[in-house]
């Protein structure tokens, strides 16, 4: 395993005195093999703090997570990889891996296996809400708490944005395979994921979408991605296990959402309380990556709350 520290605060200039450090965290990233996947993260905190795990999704990385990662450092061990498919994480093409959600499980299972993960809180959001809620179901011991950041899992999340991608499921044409093709996995297509229910788009950071849509042009991650679009039904009908699991389980639960999203409603963080009656439930004025506009109030509601819950 190599690894690159990449400090996300610079020592004082003091005439070559180290005394005075900065208080942010160092970020280190990181490779790891992992069901024959070479998993990239972004890792920060103490080795023994309680974890957290940050699950992003489409069409991002962890790289989404690199405002919100020393902000939680300085009590938890954070650690946030890159799905299958997504960011930096390296695929053998011997390894003919298939792309679909159960897999992307079954990886970041390895992953935490690999780390020595035993506990851990999850942050779910977008792809990363039945990646993390796959964990759960196999493991529910291992999961201390859940922030659902925009991460749906009840039909009455699912916006119409989600029109096309049904159709691909009711009848997944070659057409209808392409309408999604030059519809959504477009430098437009992922700009507007970014900014669409934003009040000020220009607020966005530029390089966020900009990365993902230079990621998404690498040869044959149209194909994964249009594959995973396919797969996501799957997701829909794991709805009824993991509404069992959080009945019985009754994990802590923040859901924390971007009003403005076009996919996942506010319907669907407040269904997370017909079944985790204590869960918590605050909305922000923005869109589906809400982080990208409010780190502060998403960092500071994850604080407060994980200060209690990972603690029970």
């Amino acid at each position: 395993m190599s690894d690159t520290t990449a400090r996300t605060g610079a020592k004082a200039a003091t005439g070559g005195n180290d005394l005075h450090k900065s208080s942010v965290p160092s970020v280190t990233i990181k490779r790891i093999e992992a069901d024959g996947v070479q998993v990239f993260y972004r890792a920060a905190g103490d080795p023994s703090a309680p974890v957290v795990l940050l699950l992003h999704g489409f069409p991002a990385s962890s790289f989404m997570f690199r405002e919100l990662i020393p902000r939680l450092a300085d009590k938890y061990r954070v650690i946030a990889p890159d799905l299958p498919g997504f960011g930096f994480t390296e695929v053998p093409a011997e390894r003919r891996y298939v792309y679909t959600f159960e897999h992307l499980a079954r990886t970041i299972e390895a992953f935490t296996q690999a780390l020595n993960l035993s506990r851990y809180a999850i942050y779910v959001f977008d792809y990363g809400a039945p990646v993390g809620f796959r964990l759960a179901i196999a493991h529910p011991e291992r999961i201390t708490a859940i922030v659902s950041q925009n991460g749906n899992a009840y039909e009455e999340g699912l916006g119409d944005a989600w029109g096309p991608i049904r159709k691909y499921w009711a009848s997944p044409t070659p057409e209808n395979r392409d309408i999604l093709r030059q519809s959504v996995l477009t430098e437009g297509g992922t700009r507007w994921q970014y900014v669409h229910g934003v009040g000020n788009p220009e607020s966005v950071p530029p390089e966020s979408y900009t990365l993902d849509t230079a990621l998404l042009e690498r040869p044959g991650n149209k194909e994964i991605q249009l594959d995973l679009f396919s797969d996501y039904q799957s997701n829909v009908k794991l709805y009824p296990k993991f509404h069992e699991y959080f009945r019985k389980s009754h994990p802590p639960l923040l859901a924390i959402w971007g009003k403005n999203d076009p996919f996942f409603l506010p319907s669907g963080a407040e269904a997370y309380r017909k079944d985790i009656p204590s869960a918590k439930v605050q909305f922000l004025e923005t869109g589906h990556f809400a982080i990208e506009t409010h780190v502060e109030e998403i960092s500071s509601a994850m604080k407060d709350f994980l200060e209690t819950a990972v603690t029970r």
